[in-house]
């Protein structure tokens, strides 16, 4: 399964879309639609996509973020289709990805919600990701919050 049209722009909205380098809530490193610079990315001035080196110092032409976004979201959408043992609808789907997009593969493969999920308890999962709102000091981000609301909205969409 792959995510939506309606799933990408849902998702390019949430995490907005730039083409510098800018520090995301969390305070970290980022560029595109919410790619996370790594060490080696910050460190070179080149993100590897496909074998190819794309120059981000300078800033990204759209094709570029958008080729960025395609490699990041097919990763996520990897770890959504090895983990979830259920069948999923495509809005289900987009709104995990993006979920899962947001709070990294390692803390979905991990999460309650998961869990619920691969149990059956498609219901329960609206309120667990409402529990993915705060930062790492503990607080509340009203736009995580919105965020949540957003991709619970796309879960219960009809296909």
């Amino acid at each position: 399964m792959d995510m939506s049209s309606v799933g990408r722009e849902m998702l390019t909205e949430l995490e907005g879309k730039r083409n510098a380098k800018y520090l995301d809530q969390a305070g970290l490193p980022t560029i595109g639609v919410g790619h996370l610079l790594t060490k080696s990315e910050l460190s070179s001035g080149k993100i590897q996509l496909g074998g190819i080196p794309i120059r981000w110092t300078e800033g990204l032409t759209d094709a570029e973020v958008d080729a960025i976004l395609a490699h990041d979201v097919e990763d996520t959408v990897e770890v959504v289709e090895a983990q979830v043992a259920v069948p999923l609808s495509q809005p289900q789907f987009d709104a995990l990805v993006s979920f899962a997009f947001n709070i990294g593969g390692g803390a979905f493969q991990h999460s309650t919600l998961l869990k619920l999920l691969n149990s059956g308890n498609y219901a329960g999962v609206p309120a667990q990701m409402r529990r993915w709102i705060h930062a790492h000091d503990g607080s509340v981000l009203p736009v995580l919050v919105k965020r949540r609301e957003t991709e619970i909205e796309r879960w219960k969409a009809s296909v």
